[in-house]
């Protein structure tokens, strides 16, 4: 297949930002809203139940598949920002080598995870907040994760492997033959056949394998730039090296990320399971504009990468302004439609006024980091996409840990429930001017070190 002229490597080398963006960024969101559904319609179903503490244990579950994903975006962020700049650097087997390690790293870990996580299963499933109510619905929840492991771990990986290369249509595809398998599985396992909570995640399982499939599906055919081969089983070290060297800090911030989620639960705990019931839902509601901002700067992630391969810093500045623009004009809309419809769209979930009122108000207020996060986000990604894993890294850390996690207990500690949920607006606005600076300097030293290089 002739690279230099394919589509794909047009769109990352030499279309305009505005619009490569719009055309990485567009399916991706598709895909993220579709893949966002996953929980909404095992949420959605759940509640047709009228269990509001089966609705509390999905929500108490969620961080088990963040964690899954976290590590799967280890390999699946390493192995892609090396694959990206491979190809920008036109070395197609060093490419094609990444993604067979990547491959088999993925079934390595999602063993690991699965060995691990029913073992010490009833540890977790404390450690995640669940009490009394909750604790036996969140057991047969997080069980069923945790044994599809491969699945969860491998539908995400593939579709970030596919991204590397600029096949994004055929990274869509998987979520979203996963997603309408999920739609359709889980009337049929939580009513028809009775399974409940237990039947929401075997659906979400089931989803997954097909959404993994279907990846798999598109190499085996030869539809890809890239295919792995029996030829790079064997892993190199310096590959195996830069996969980690980007990967683990990516995998960090899912799971700090988690470790806040988790934070944040057993802190709503205190004001009652119900409240912990209407948090999850109002994230899960706030999820779909999140998706806008990830699927954005996913998108931006392989277009900075291939030209960061080949030095091309002016394209990366003008890709990152226009990423930039578009994300936020698309955020402030999402944000005024949340303002006016959360409480109708709490209730699309739920029949009770408690939840539904406390609902919508986590809703309104958390709809206030969405202008900010996308730059944020967007910064972090490229960073990852350029190799520099330690700047990535470091916006996660005061991210998470320097101040939305103390921000939320000492908010919470002075303003009660209050304060606590506007520790993640206050965070966001502070990151967003911090992280798009540390970027644009890192971009403009990088151009200055080429320039007196070449003098």
């Amino acid at each position: 297949m002739d690279m230099k002229n394919d589509k794909r490597i047009y769109t990352m080398s030499r279309e305009k930002p505005v619009l490569a963006v719009l055309k990485m960024g567009f399916p991706l969101i598709a895909g993220m809203i579709i893949m966002v559904l996953y929980n909404l319609v095992d949420t959605f179903f759940i509640g047709l139940l009228r269990d509001d503490y089966q609705l509390a244990a999905v929500n108490m579950a969620y961080p088990v598949m963040m964690i899954s994903i976290a590590i799967s975006n280890m390999v699946g962020t390493g192995a892609s920002s090396l694959i990206a700049r491979c190809l920008g650097a036109q070395d197609r087997e060093k490419a094609c080598h990444t993604l067979t390690v990547g491959w088999l790293l993925t079934l390595i870990n999602s063993t690991i995870v699965a060995a691990a996580g029913l073992i010490f299963l009833p540890v977790i499933v404390r450690g995640l907040g669940a009490q009394a109510n909750t604790y036996d619905y969140t057991r047969q929840y997080v069980q069923v994760i945790l044994i599809g492991s491969l699945f969860t771990m491998g539908n995400y990986t593939f579709g970030q492997l596919l991204r590397s290369e600029g096949s994004v249509k055929y990274s869509v595809a998987g979520m979203m033959a996963g997603t309408l398998a999920n739609i359709i599985l889980d009337p049929v396992f939580i009513f028809l056949l009775g399974m409940e909570i237990r039947g929401a995640a075997i659906a979400t399982i089931l989803g997954n394998a097909l959404g993994m499939g279907v990846s798999v599906l598109f190499y085996a055919q030869g539809k890809t730039l890239l295919k792995p081969s029996p030829a790079y089983i064997r892993p190199k070290a310096d590959i195996v090296k830069e996969i980690f060297w980007v990967g683990i800090p990516a995998s960090l911030e899912t799971l700090l990320t988690s470790t806040a989620y988790i934070v944040n639960n057993n802190l709503a705990v205190s004001y009652g399971e119900l409240v912990v019931a209407a948090m999850g839902i109002a994230q899960k509601i706030l999820s779909l504009g999140n998706y806008i901002y990830q699927g954005f700067a996913a998108g931006v992630q392989p277009i900075m990468g291939y030209n960061y391969g080949a030095r091309n810093y002016d394209r990366m500045m003008d890709v990152l302004k226009a990423g930039l623009l578009v994300v936020s004009a698309a955020e402030l809309c999402v944000m005024v439609v949340y303002g006016i419809t959360a409480p109708s769209l709490v209730g699309i979930f739920t029949e009770s006024g408690q939840v539904i009122a406390v609902g919508a108000k986590v809703l309104r207020t958390l709809m206030w980091i969405l202008p900010f996060v996308g730059a944020t986000s967007m910064s972090r990604m490229s960073f990852q996409a350029m190799g520099k894993p330690k700047h990535a890294f470091a916006i996660t850390l005061v991210r998470q840990l320097i101040l939305y996690i103390p921000l939320l207990l000492l908010l919470n500690h002075l303003f009660a429930f209050e304060g606590m949920i506007w520790a993640q607006p206050v965070t966001e606005l502070i990151m967003m001017a911090a992280s798009v600076w540390l970027l644009s300097s890192v971009i403009k030293t990088e151009k200055r070190r080429r320039y007196l290089g070449m003098r």
